[in-house]
């Protein structure tokens, strides 16, 4: 039995048979209600007890015996796995239906349960987050092992090469040393990361103001729908515009000012990204000033103020926490695009503050270093997760100051 069809008949067995035992569980609750006796919670308290009682057990032996199978600690043929798991769950809907009475607290059991669930599920995305964190770090440590650690962070010149023909023991070709400078790149990153932000920030910002404070509702319900489209359309398609389009446009608005542009420049880029990340910006950032009570709107217009100064001193001042948070998703996004880069900006790395050269960011070169036959302990290989790494306390620092943004701006607000 192959793992989709053993995880088809797992979850549609699971399906029919908490379904079954909610039914009875139900029906067994109901039936003991009397005039004389009354349940003590309602009757789909009941129903769900006993459905619950059956699945979480049937999936905690599915799901221990599927990570002993994975860590190649013990096998059991899929079969087996399968009449143990179901046997679970019906030993545990029997020691549910056995404690349903009139006097059985259902309501208190089941949300007993769901919130240990709730739990379950925090600490599985906490430690998901620690594991890849964890993965990225051991492999950082085996690059810097090899590679100086200030080198990489300081250095001005990414050429990593020859660090194949090192590793395959041809070092004494007399060829050139690797050199793992991460400068240009997270100047690359940080450079059409900006010019992306300064696109989406202002333009979203404004678009959701108004939208959420100025626009009738039936102009508002045309106008979203017709933003969020751009969040839908596939990047590579933004990649084929920016590199077809806006960058030959760049290039002659360049020469007919004076300057010289190359076709993979960084300003092309930048801007259809940031034209792709608008509707995070735009919807997020239209939620939360939606989400503010009319009630201040209402006090500080009936205190003789203007409607944009409300907006701005009461309106925006409200929604900050949560423009904060819009920003730090349109950044992530911008920080994280690939394809958009990779066909308008290129792939050579360049320590320039001008936008108008080719340059690259981190998640290109870490595309770069992860595909192809590599050798996966070569230097070229190890050094997509300390620039992985890089990046991760980098958006981590991010996080912090603009957590103690909010926290200094609300305390004023208040």
């Amino acid at each position: 039995m192959q793992t989709s069809d053993l995880i088809f008949w797992l979850v549609a067995g699971l399906a029919i048979m908490s379904a079954l035992v909610f039914w009875l569980s139900r029906n067994k609750a109901m039936s003991m209600e009397t005039g004389e006796k009354t349940l003590h919670s309602r009757l789909g308290y009941y129903g769900w007890y006993g459905a619950l009682m059956l699945l979480i057990p049937a999936v905690v032996v599915a799901l221990f015996f599927s990570g002993l199978h994975l860590f190649h600690i013990y096998s059991m043929p899929p079969t087996v796995l399968l009449v143990l798991s179901f046997s679970s769950g019906l030993v545990g809907a029997g020691i549910a239906f056995s404690h349903i009475s009139v006097d059985f607290r259902a309501r208190q059991s089941v949300e007993k349960m769901v919130r240990a669930l709730l739990f379950s599920a925090a600490t599985l995305s906490i430690l998901i987050t620690l594991g890849i964190v964890l993965s990225v770090l051991f492999e950082s440590i085996q690059f810097f092992k090899v590679i100086s650690f200030w080198e990489f962070i300081t250095g001005t010149r990414w050429e990593p090469d020859t660090a194949f023909l090192i590793g395959a023991g041809r070092a004494d070709e007399g060829i050139a040393a690797p050199h793992f400078g991460a400068v240009p790149i997270f100047a690359g990153t940080f450079m059409i990361t900006g010019i992306a932000m300064l696109v989406a920030v202002p333009v979203g910002l404004f678009s959701a103001i108004y939208m959420s404070e100025y626009a009738s509702h039936n102009w508002r319900g045309r106008l979203k729908p017709m933003l969020e489209i751009l969040a839908g359309i596939p990047t590579v398609v933004y990649g084929f515009f920016a590199a077809i389009t806006i960058s030959p446009l760049v290039v002659q608005f360049a020469e007919s000012v004076g300057f010289e542009a190359d076709y993979t420049n960084a300003l092309a880029p930048g801007l259809i990204m940031g034209v792709m990340i608008i509707p995070f910006m735009s919807s997020l950032s239209d939620d939360v000033i939606r989400a503010v009570p009319q009630d201040l709107r209402d006090g500080s217009l009936a205190l003789g103020t203007t409607q944009a100064e409300t907006i701005r001193h009461v309106v925006l001042p409200a929604a900050l926490p949560g423009i904060v948070a819009a920003f730090m998703i349109a950044i992530s996004r911008a920080i994280g695009e690939t394809m958009i880069v990779v066909m308008a900006a290129g792939l050579r790395p360049n320590l320039t503050m001008n936008p108008l050269e080719g340059m690259t960011t981190v998640t290109v070169k870490i595309v770069e270093a992860l595909t192809g036959d590599q050798e996966f302990d070569s230097a070229f290989t190890l050094a997509a997760f300390a620039l992985g790494m890089v990046l991760l306390v980098v958006t981590l620092l991010l996080n912090v100051i603009s957590s103690f943004v909010v926290r200094k701006f609300s305390q004023r607000y208040e």
